[in-house]
């Protein structure tokens, strides 16, 4: 650290300040990808469109080669700053584009017809889910060889297996968006390909102690919603593999610990303490990949106040929601402001708290299927422990649903979001009525008025994960959920957002031939738009979700015009 440090002095006297002021440790160790003046430099430059472009790029020379061609190059400039022409052409020397660390790979067990098309009545459907099907092919990597033997050349996590990728801008392996593709590689009867995703996993948890965020080294001090528990879950529940299941619960269960140990904060309400858990990532310096815009967002800050919204950036992104103004807190307390006043780890979020007890509950189960009782009575107790703590804390029976917590008012944040019927999802709520008064609270909720899905939540605040955007995981969720239900007006609601989903996306599919990662509620097949970055191609949680919809209601599901929208006799009611 001495020697890092010294470097870095060597380079910019800037980054030594705010290396030495930062108490927390940096997004990786590497001085070229994740802190140090040439990724400052590079970045501030502005040479590329996307912070991440620079970040996933190659060295062509040991890092310590690289360093020392810089710190000559900045010698040789009168003032502190390369001019950016000086800058392109040491790029050009000594790192290669973006992309070089993956070979061609299609995956083997993909085949056409599988079985699942064959239940979808509608014609135009069935067709594109035939290409749906296609799609999985375009969306597979296998990681070069080179990453394994020298990996301090790549910003790249080296992983066994190939994986299957989100698309776009998004070139490597991301966390939570995996449980959905590997959710429709199942139903493409592509086991061989889950199978390798999920034991990536394992082998980055068996590495890491959790699962970071993506597969880049500038991801690895963040993780995403703990989705590898469901993975297993959905691949047990395909192959009935036991032997694959006693493998790997070892890698699950150090998972829920990291969760337990480092993500959980105690919060008492009316007398009794609950544990519960958030997003928190204890990292300085803005992230690698959005480099800029971190630092522009933070101008003028006091030092302490950058620290801390960098940080609260991080876990915004380890949330999944990157970025949202469900993440705000204003200088009242409220959940109101601009991303600037994005505070994610002083919120107890509804949807992280259901997964969670949704794990505890899988494995507890795992651990019955492979005959542990003892073992599984203590996951059985979690989640009861967390039942009692969300229903405590969250839940909110005047509303009839269940709401963020905020840390620093010690109080709910009554904002209409698709995560406030998490729980019922998870099914982790202890009473029948609970999960029928949801259903009331949504359609009183104003969500349900747009033709094209659920939006994120009902503020336009031109981030990505708000109004109007839809997005994929939290559309099936909370279909998933609804279809979960006992009462006919929960599945018949659950069906209406299945078949408004489906059109927006096939009506897109049809005017651009491809499939996105979020859409807009409003329009004919309209991508979404706002955040950090242009809307991406590929897509894969949206290819799985469409192909787990096709297949859940794919008798009744139409491409049709009118028929379709039966969905809005829930547009219309009069509140």
């Amino acid at each position: 650290l001495k020697m890092h440090g010294l470097m870095v002095f060597c380079f910019s006297s800037v980054a030594l300040l705010a290396s030495v002021k930062s108490a927390f440790p940096p997004p990786c160790d590497s001085q070229i990808y994740c802190t140090g003046p040439i990724l400052d430099q590079v970045q501030k430059a502005k040479l590329f469109d996307d912070d991440k472009y620079f970040v996933d790029m190659k060295l062509k020379a040991m890092p310590e080669v690289v360093l020392s061609a810089f710190h000559n190059l900045s010698n040789e400039t009168s003032n502190v700053k390369v001019p950016p022409a000086k800058l392109q052409e040491f790029l050009s020397v000594y790192f290669e584009k973006p992309g070089t660390e993956f070979e061609s790979w299609t995956p083997p067990d993909w085949h056409d017809k599988p079985k699942f098309l064959g239940g979808i009545a509608d014609q135009n459907l069935r067709d594109w889910a035939e290409k749906i099907h296609h799609l999985w092919k375009s969306l597979g990597r296998k990681i070069h060889a080179g990453v394994k033997d020298h990996p301090e050349l790549y910003s790249q996590i080296y992983t066994p297996h190939p994986v299957v990728v989100p698309g776009g801008r998004f070139r490597e392996l991301y966390y939570w968006d995996s449980y959905w593709v590997i959710s429709g590689l199942l139903l493409s009867e592509m086991t061989d390909t889950a199978y390798g995703m999920i034991q990536n996993f394992l082998y980055l948890v068996n590495r890491y102690g959790f699962i970071p965020n993506g597969g880049r080294i500038y991801y690895e001090r963040r993780s995403q919603p703990p989705f590898l528990t469901l993975m297993v879950e959905s691949y047990y529940q395909a192959t009935k593999d036991k032997d694959f299941l006693r493998a790997a619960l070892p890698a699950l269960e150090k998972e829920h610990r990291f969760w337990m140990q480092n993500r959980s904060v105690a919060v008492k309400v009316k007398g009794a303490e609950h544990e519960l858990n958030r997003y928190d990532v204890q990292v300085g310096l803005p992230r690698p990949e959005s480099y800029t815009d971190d630092l522009e967002l933070a101008e003028g800050l006091t030092d302490d106040r950058k620290e801390q919204l960098w940080m609260d950036l991080k876990a915004g992104a380890e949330s999944g929601w990157d970025f949202t103004s469900r993440w705000y807190i204003d200088s009242d307390g409220h959940n109101n402001g601009t991303l600037a006043e994005t505070r994610t780890s002083q919120i107890l979020p509804t949807d992280l708290n259901a997964l969670l007890c949704l794990n505890e509950k899988t494995l507890a189960s795992f651990h019955r299927i492979l005959g542990d009782g003892d073992s599984a009575a203590l996951y059985d107790q979690a989640a009861a422990r967390r039942l009692e703590a969300v229903e405590s804390v969250l839940w909110d029976a005047e509303r009839g649903a269940w709401f963020d917590y905020n840390l620093l008012t010690h109080s709910k944040h009554f904002e209409f979001y698709p995560s406030n019927l998490a729980p019922v999802w998870a099914q982790c709520y202890s009473r029948p009525e609970m999960g029928e008064k949801a259903v009331q609270y949504l359609k009183g909720s104003g969500a349900l008025q747009f033709p094209n899905g659920v939006p994120t939540s009902l503020r336009e605040s031109g981030q990505q994960w708000d109004y109007p955007n839809a997005w994929p995981p939290l559309q099936h969720v909370l279909i998933s959920g609804l279809s979960k239900l006992p009462s006919e007006d929960a599945k018949q609601l659950a069906f209406d957002l299945a078949q408004r989903w489906i059109k927006t996306n096939w009506l897109a599919y049809m005017k651009y031939e491809a499939m996105f990662e979020k859409y807009d509620v409003n329009g004919d097949g309209k991508p979404g738009g706002g955040g950090e970055y242009e809307v991406q191609l590929g897509f894969g949680w949206t290819n799985g979700v469409a192909l787990q919809l096709l297949d859940q209601y794919g008798a009744t599901l139409t491409s049709g015009s009118r028929r379709s929208f039966s969905l809005c006799h829930f547009c219309l009611l009069p509140w």
